[in-house]
């Protein structure tokens, strides 16, 4: 942009008068320490707000990189509209732009995440997270970054055989789902549910796949797929994650896919009114708030100067033990992003965990720091 005007801003002048006889009443008006507001950028840099995109792609990675593409072109042809008033904006390619461009702030990525509570029926029994299953261990395997949907995969840890079992898929209360979401950090559930079936030991094994999405577990699509024996079984399960995955994806793109608005907390719940929703047994109600370990909020600063770190940090804070959700709260591509982290701990064990999984992480206050790896991120 060197071919801009250069505009010259006259420097204020400030006045200060102080009458001599007003000094004590001088001195008790600025006592405290709670004064003066700092400005928040002075630079030369210029601003674009207001720029909305809307870009859909393949996979979620494409639609990112599409859409800060897209807001790219936008600002600039806005920015040449704001300077100069009329005429075109001259034409920059995508790499000139790269160069111009400081960062991209996305205040809201219309992005619902989805809870994904897999269900596996083996010998006529359903199982959850009540134990550890190989549809389970599947959805764990499964690379979330090349999918559009943006899934929220429970570990299976502390309380979740406790909330996320067979029984919570079929119940409707939206009392109940509203706290169980807020807490993941979820906006809506998707139940993915396999019946494996053995026509004799050693020989054939069918799966039968099903995919379900809200609280009223409405059909989305299924499918029946096949393997020799028993040993493909982890096989035939990967290659259901993908088929499932491929029908929720169809399903986002046609609008079946959309949050289910009853689930969107607008006013805050009496405990007087979830009633009964929140029994985690037919037999016998359990306490949930004691039956949960003690959850923080804490806030995670990292750089993101490409997508691939963006993806990375979110897969290796996820795969912590004991952490909850990471929802990236604001996004700022080529400069620091936030991430809110619920995590069943403290700030310290969730630095020394993030460490121990080689992370570089700095502390301060109530905010921890990841700075930009050297290297090659260590895999989540």
């Amino acid at each position: 942009m060197t071919a801009w005007n250069r505009i010259l801003r006259p420097r204020p002048l400030l006045a200060l008068a102080v009458a001599v006889g007003a000094s004590v009443a001088v001195i008790a008006q600025i006592d405290g320490g709670d004064r003066g507001v700092a400005p928040i950028e002075s630079s030369s840099s210029f601003e674009v707000s207001g720029v909305a995109v809307d870009v859909s792609a393949s996979t979620s990675e494409a639609a990112r990189y599409g859409g800060w593409r897209e807001a790219q072109r936008k600002a600039w042809r806005a920015l040449w509209q704001r300077v100069h008033g009329n005429g075109g904006a001259p034409g920059l390619s995508d790499s000139a732009l790269d160069g111009i461009v400081a960062g991209v702030i996305v205040p809201n990525e219309p992005i619902p995440p989805m809870l994904v509570i897999p269900v596996q029926w083996s010998g006529g029994v359903p199982q959850s997270m009540e134990v550890r299953t190989e549809w389970q261990q599947a959805w764990a395997r499964f690379r979330t970054g090349n999918s559009a949907v943006d899934y929220v995969r429970p570990t299976g840890s502390g309380a979740d055989p406790l909330i996320l079992n067979v029984a919570q898929t079929g119940r409707p209360g939206r009392a109940a789902w509203r706290l169980l979401l807020d807490q993941y950090g979820a906006a809506d559930v998707v139940v993915p549910t396999v019946r494996l079936d053995r026509k004799w030991p050693g020989g054939p094994v069918f799966g039968h796949f099903a995919a379900f999405h809200g609280p009223d577990h409405r059909f989305i699509g299924a499918f029946t797929l096949r393997v020799e024996n028993s040993a493909a079984i982890p096989q035939l399960l990967d290659a259901g994650v993908r088929r499932i995955d491929a029908e929720y994806v169809n399903a986002l793109r046609d609008g079946r896919l959309r949050p289910d608005p009853s689930l969107v907390i607008e006013d805050p719940v009496e405990p007087t009114d979830l009633g009964d929703s929140l029994e985690l047994a037919i037999d016998a109600p359990v306490d949930l708030t004691a039956t949960q370990p003690g959850l923080v909020s804490i806030t995670v600063q990292f750089d993101t100067p490409d997508v691939g770190t963006l993806n990375g940090v979110e897969a290796a804070l996820r795969a912590v033990p004991g952490v909850r959700s990471a929802a990236t709260t604001s996004l700022a591509m080529g400069g620091v992003s936030v991430m809110r982290v619920t995590f069943a701990g403290d700030q310290a064990g969730l630095r020394s965990a993030l460490a121990a999984r080689g992370r570089q992480v700095q502390e301060a206050g109530g905010t921890l720091r990841i700075p930009r790896q050297s290297g090659a991120a260590p895999a989540a």
